[in-house]
């Protein structure tokens, strides 16, 4: 699982005297993180009502995009049999390492014409994570069906006495067939229970054919056996047989059924391995692009509420912070230490660095208004959002 985490941060651009890269550099310490610029287009802006609902739709949208792409994430794990290593490799973006494409990233111009209104850029944006998200889950479900499938075959080849196929274990000489009176059962007893088996299984019903069974098979756990009975007692002595706990099979001799069971095993064998290879061709398409919207989304986010924190004209600086979850919190304090003045008094807080009673209920006015901008909600005085990948 990647430990990187990315901080994008927008502040405005009067703050600055010098290079602004230079400044939260040093603000945020060369050890905590790497700064890189982060480009966001010029979209239009609407009106103020529009860009708080807007920043309402896109935060459910980024909630949406973190789900899928974990989902697509532990989708490629499952497919690749829980190797983590290998499931990484198959997280490239756009022909890039996710990492790459985030901290190179650029807006898709040709995708996301940035000319649009911002809501139809957010709704194709929806559109596009739905159908990925439908797409993986199709042909994962697809995947499970037949690895399921598969699997069952598998046992009935390789599993012990009580479950795998009988059919290439019981030769049908062994079997009273087509008798009017008589038929043979085949009972699984666990090995430790064979003597009592033997001792005792002439008396459990009446009708029992005498010294009738043959020892057939045996592996680690169990032993087959086959017993003849009078087909009018047949039901009682299956019945106490269960009550010993020993397992009546259900087994009729079919010609050619050893080949046809090896047939079928071949032909599900084939298409798991065909519908393998789609569901993780599948899932890295769905990796990717589910990335690269929740790329789009996120940089709207920053947009959005870049307009709704600092108004017009719109002078701001965005850079992304690529750093680790364990030194994230020292970036966020960082920042808070030096920009913490950019609330005014929303931002008031007592010596231990807690916001101050007053001015927790003008936070959470603000935080309903949709200016969040952090985790949960929580008021920031600069635009701040953090995400990582898994």
């Amino acid at each position: 699982m990647s430990t990187a985490r990315y901080i994008l941060v927008s502040l405005p651009s009067r703050i600055f005297d010098d290079d602004p890269l230079s400044a939260l550099s040093s603000t945020i310490g060369r050890d905590n993180g790497e700064i890189l610029p982060f480009a966001v287009p010029s979209f239009k802006i609407g009106t103020l009502d529009a860009l708080v609902q807007y920043a309402d739709d896109l935060a459910k949208l980024n909630s949406g995009c973190e789900a899928v792409v974990s989902k697509v994430s532990e989708s490629l794990q499952t497919i690749l049999d829980g190797d983590a290593d290998k499931a990484a490799q198959q997280k490239v973006v756009a022909d890039k390492s996710t990492d790459r494409y985030v901290t190179a990233f650029q807006w898709n111009s040709v995708r996301y014409r940035s000319d649009r209104p911002l809501g139809e850029i957010i709704e194709i944006l929806q559109k596009e994570l739905q159908n990925t998200d439908n797409d993986v889950k199709t042909k994962f479900s697809q995947y499970n069906a037949v690895k399921t499938n598969l699997a069952a075959l598998q046992r009935k080849q390789t599993g012990n006495l009580s479950t795998k196929s009988l059919t290439p274990i019981v030769q049908p000489d062994l079997l009273v067939q087509d008798s009017e009176y008589l038929e043979t059962h085949l009972i699984v007893v666990p090995t430790n229970s064979r003597k009592d088996f033997l001792k005792s299984y002439e008396t459990l019903a009446p009708m029992v054919v005498p010294r009738s069974s043959i020892q057939i098979a045996q592996d680690d756990e169990f032993t087959l056996f086959a017993v003849t009975t009078f087909k009018k007692t047949s039901a009682e002595f299956l019945h106490k047989c269960r009550e010993h706990k020993w397992t009546p099979r259900q087994y009729k001799y079919v010609e050619g059924g050893k080949e046809e069971e090896q047939r079928e095993l071949d032909r599900v064998t084939k298409e798991e391995a065909s519908v393998r290879g789609g569901a993780l061709r599948v899932a890295r398409t769905g990796w990717s692009e589910s990335v690269m919207v929740w790329a789009h989304v996120m940089t709207l986010r920053v947009f959005v509420e870049t307009v709704l924190r600092y108004g017009l004209p719109l002078e701001f600086v965005c850079v992304l912070v690529k750093t680790t979850a364990k030194q994230a919190k020292k970036v966020k304090t960082s920042l808070d230490s030096a920009y913490s003045y950019l609330g005014g008094n929303a931002m008031g807080r007592d010596k231990r660095g807690r916001v101050t009673k007053d001015d927790a209920s003008l936070t959470s006015e603000m935080a309903a208004a949709g200016l969040g901008g952090g985790e949960g909600n929580e008021y920031t005085p600069y635009v701040y959002y953090e995400f990582g990948f898994p």
